[in-house]
């Protein structure tokens, strides 16, 4: 019995050892999305997100729910958020990663009023956003790579949408 706890341990951290299903679990950290939303917001082709999806799916990390011909998504267990927040506390605590700067890692620890991802408007803080970007002097906060990309390739659309 002792062996099949740390074997199914290892086969759901296996499960979450991905950083787009680790993005999903950001995405529905407090909320139900459809199929096409976290596509959207992924900016993923949809084969790549079904696999992810099947995989966090069998492990139980995600749930579903249908509604009509839509599928929607969320967490099985609110505890996998507060899992995931605490890898990104050791990370932020202990990395030595000259890639990422002690700045960035500093104020991501920092609690800050809640902000929204510019391109989807999900809620976000600097511990909840999985990317930042500066763009002319004002950081901005992102959800997944996707709303990143997005914004990077235009941003003066999304930003006159926040004024």
């Amino acid at each position: 019995m002792y062996k099949e706890i740390f074997d199914n341990h290892a086969l759901l951290l296996k499960a979450l050892s991905h950083p787009k299903r680790l993005e999903v679990i950001h995405l529905l950290r407090n909320q139900e999305l459809s199929v096409g939303e976290i596509q959207t917001m992924l900016d993923l082709p949809q084969a790549n997100l079904s696999q992810h999806l099947m995989v966090m799916r069998k492990a139980g990390v995600v749930k579903i729910r249908k509604q009509g011909k839509s599928i929607f998504y969320s967490l099985a267990h609110k505890n996998f958020i507060q899992a995931s927040d605490l890898f990104r506390e050791i990370l932020i605590d202990t990395n030595t990663n000259e890639e990422i700067s002690k700045e960035l890692l500093l104020k991501m620890k920092d609690l800050v009023p809640l902000v929204h991802d510019p391109v989807c408007k999900m809620r976000l803080s600097p511990n909840t956003a999985a990317y930042t970007h500066k763009h002319k002097r004002e950081e901005h906060f992102f959800c997944a790579s996707g709303c990143l990309s997005k914004f990077k390739k235009t941003p003066t659309k999304y930003l006159k949408k926040e004024k």
